[in-house]
């Protein structure tokens, strides 16, 4: 009896590599075919297809979930790498044909998106009006993943932006970060506090994830504060600043947040710290070796110039 014939692995469609990066990040088929606008059916069947394909099962099937076999945990980074190659293919033709134009994906982090994000939409509006900008609000671990992965283009976020993937970083701004209190408390309205100050307060911090939050804890630090202990936090600025307004602490707050946060309540008072005050580096960052590398420096440039109405000192490249 002659030995069975072993068939070769066909090479995937993109449409299947697609279906299939779709769900092993959601771990559910009606949740992935929601994220790429196609049918569930279909969405299944390309997954089915590039299991046929590889000879291999990527994922197993249960009735609430999708599991990603060790495989198909390994084809998905590889997918993804490929994905991203593609999309940086169609990026290159695309600069190279006409810059500022079609679709940018701008990720941005919470921390920044609502005291920046007026004066950025104003200046794509003003400037580049053939440019296509979707805006995302994420974390920065998420920003990064996204940017590396090729769903996100360029980041708006603190400096340095760390992460596991390489990033080319253009800085834009430095700020300070100012102290807020109640109007009664002792410190209320000065401008020289010293930065040990914050041994004797209570100081309030954004939930686990936040950038502002490890900022914030490394600036306590330095003057041996540790309030990582607390039992409250919130999930964005605006919570924050309320739980002060209510007496329950103090908390740090970039510079250009202070006029719209502490505009909502009369109950909250500003704090300088002595020069040097602690602050923040917010800039972009891109993937390096973009073919967009050019349009981001001049989007950059762009963004400096609109950004001295800010109370911000500007970084110039």
């Amino acid at each position: 009896m002659g030995s069975a014939t072993v068939r070769s692995p066909r090479t995937p469609t993109v449409a299947q590599l697609r279906a299939f990066v779709a769900v092993a990040e959601h771990r559910h088929f009606r949740e992935a075919a929601a994220a790429t606008g196609t049918s569930q059916p279909a969405l299944s069947g390309a997954v089915a297809a590039l299991e046929e394909s590889l000879g291999a099962q990527l994922v197993e099937r249960t009735t609430r979930r999708v599991i990603v076999t060790p495989l198909g945990e390994r084809v998905h980074e590889h997918a993804r790498r490929v994905l991203a190659s593609l999309q940086a293919l169609t990026e290159e033709v695309e600069a190279a044909r006409r810059p500022f134009t079609g679709p940018l994906h701008l990720g941005v982090i919470p921390t920044v998106a609502p005291y920046l994000l007026p004066t950025v939409l104003r200046l794509v509006r003003d400037r580049f009006p053939e440019l296509e900008l979707h805006v995302h609000e994420e974390r920065t671990p998420s920003l990064l993943e996204g940017l590396a992965a090729g769903r996100l283009d360029v980041l708006l976020l603190a400096l340095p932006a760390g992460g596991a993937s390489p990033t080319r970083e253009i800085p834009l701004f430095d700020e300070d970060f100012v102290l807020v209190t109640p109007p009664g408390h002792p410190l209320a309205g000065r401008i020289d506090v010293p930065r040990d100050a914050l041994l004797d307060l209570d100081v309030l911090l954004l939930e686990e994830g936040h950038c502002l939050r490890d900022q914030a804890l490394d600036i306590c630090r330095e003057v041996g504060a540790d309030p990582a202990g607390s039992t409250t936090r919130a999930a964005g600025l605006s919570t924050l600043v309320q739980l002060v307004a209510g007496g329950l602490g103090v908390t740090l707050l970039p510079a250009t947040a202070l006029d719209v946060e502490a505009g909502r309540t009369d109950r909250l008072a500003a704090v300088r710290f002595a020069a040097p005050a602690p602050g923040r580096r917010i800039g972009l960052a891109t993937r390096p070796g973009s073919a967009r590398s050019a349009e981001y420096e001049r989007f950059a440039a762009a963004l400096r110039e609109v950004l001295v109405e800010l109370p911000v000192r500007i970084v110039e490249s």
